[in-house]
């Protein structure tokens, strides 16, 4: 009996993904929260007070936010990556404190001691991604024990060597002046003096925006924090990646630190500590998830930015400075709630555009194909019913007569394939008897043994059974 050949595959029968309307594509942005809630911050404190809009106000709150800001696009990258770090706060000042010391007292060259604060920030960074990778020990713990170590150095180091707990002297450092202009200095933009740590800030979330949404290593990020054990099955390197992330942190945590060094010309041992937090909240309001695998740049940025402009507006209007604590708490639950609920109404609607759009394609053109909408369950494996195709491609390949393998492509849990995976409508061993074809099962299904159990391919007879039964000269003996 001759086999009719399969239709060929056209693009319209590979099943194209629907573009989502424009409404849900907004919605699944994470930083869309962050700017409406910035949006609203700018407007109260506009109205609420007389110097928030002035050159020297406008100034003041950006700069604010730039000093917060930069920390809080690292975090928002480890956060995404899945990780935490509560040395942040503290490196601010340890790298400060060091670059101070080598240059006040040691006779160190200024911009010596600024690359070997650098060089020492980089390698607690190092240390801390490879104790979390190797050890298996949550971030948390890891950094939480970073924290009061340099905590503790700053405080016993500075005080032996300068017998205070602040180092002071830096404007008598030779170099420093020229140190100043890149980490300390002032620009004029129109009528307002701007300093430039905004400018690092805008730059350094424009190279992590780039980073995370257009190179190889922001697609690692994403997929190390969405599920690290499948990132690692499709060879994406991990360690590498969540080491590269604390450095990031730490690279950071020392820029801070030398743009605070240089503007204000002195350093306590008490700098950073406690603020960790607060780039995590700022992190959390630009929509990453404490879990992982979500999140932008920009939105840290964002978060930032309503921490300055509360910071300073609470001041500019005269209120107490304690109400800038509660309106953190404040802003961190409704940013949760929110980006929750925003979220799920996005992907609810996006469900349901791909739900009206797929099935009708795959079915009209009848063409086998596998699920193209691109879920993906929680775990990182496409569910049965992700791809959305209207039929099993055995059953669509076998209506048209062709014997064909199910490539619905599912998994079970333990990484072999289910004898309900394929879907193939009929056995692959039943099909190939019945055109007169021995083949072996091609699911390709290995039992846990590393042998193909009887049923695991679904092909109904073991190879050499078939083989004996439709030649038996070339299977030896009849049974």
């Amino acid at each position: 009996m001759t086999e009719a050949p399969p239709a060929p595959r056209t693009p319209a029968a590979a099943g194209t993904v629907p573009r989502a309307p424009l409404r849900v594509r907004v919605l699944r942005r994470p930083e869309v929260g962050a700017l409406v809630a910035a949006l609203a911050v700018f407007v109260f404190f506009s109205l609420a007070t007389d110097a928030f809009l002035t050159p020297r106000g406008v100034a003041s709150w950006l700069e604010s936010a730039a000093l917060f800001g930069i920390m809080a696009v690292a975090v928002s990258m480890l956060m995404i990556g899945g990780e935490f770090d509560l040395s942040t706060g503290v490196m601010v000042g340890s790298t400060g404190l060091l670059t101070g010391v080598l240059a006040t007292h040691a006779g160190v060259n200024v911009w010596v001691a600024v690359l070997v604060s650098l060089v020492a920030a980089l390698a607690v960074g190092f240390l801390n991604g490879l104790m979390v990778t190797r050890t298996g020990l949550p971030s948390f713990i890891v950094t939480l024990g970073t924290f009061f170590i340099l905590q503790g150095l700053n405080l016993a180091v500075t005080k032996a060597v300068t017998g205070q707990v602040a180092v002071q002297g830096m404007t008598q450092v030779p170099g420093f002046w020229d140190a100043r202009w890149l980490f300390g200095s002032s620009m004029a933009v129109g009528p307002a003096m701007l300093d430039v740590p905004i400018l690092w800030w805008v730059l350094f979330t424009a190279l992590c925006t780039w980073v995370l949404l257009r190179t190889r290593v922001g697609n690692w990020i994403f997929a190390v924090g969405g599920d690290a054990r499948s990132a690692r099955q499709t060879g994406v390197p991990v360690v590498r990646t969540k080491i590269g992330l604390f450095m990031t942190t730490a690279f950071a945590g020392w820029l801070v630190g030398m743009l605070s060094l240089f503007g204000t010309t002195t350093v306590q041992a008490s700098t950073g500590v406690g603020v960790e937090f607060v780039y995590i909240i700022c992190a959390v309001v630009g929509g990453c998830l404490l879990t992982g695998g979500v999140g932008s740049a920009l939105g840290g940025a964002l978060g930032a930015l309503i921490y300055g402009m509360a910071y300073q507006g609470i001041v500019f209007a005269g209120w107490d400075n304690n109400w800038l604590r509660a309106f953190l708490g404040a802003m961190l639950l409704a940013a949760v709630v929110v980006n929750t609920y925003v979220r799920r109404r996005a992907e609810t609607a996006g469900a349901a555009s791909t739900k009206h759009t797929e099935p009708e394609n795959g079915h009209r053109h009848g063409a086998a194909s596998r699920g193209a909408s691109g879920a993906v369950g929680v775990d990182g494996r496409r569910p049965d019913s992700a791809g959305g195709g209207g039929e099993r491609a055995g059953e669509r390949d076998h209506r048209h007569g062709a014997a064909s393998r199910g490539a619905s492509g599912a998994v079970g849990v333990d990484g072999r394939r289910p004898d309900s995976a394929g879907g193939g409508g009929e056995r692959a061993g039943e099909r190939d008897h019945r055109h007169g074809a021995a083949s072996r099962g091609a699911s390709g299904a290995v039992g846990v043994d590393g042998r193909r159990p009887d049923s695991a391919g679904g092909g109904g007879e073991r190879a050499g059974e078939r083989d004996q039964k439709h030649d038996p000269a070339e299977g030896g003996d009849p049974q």
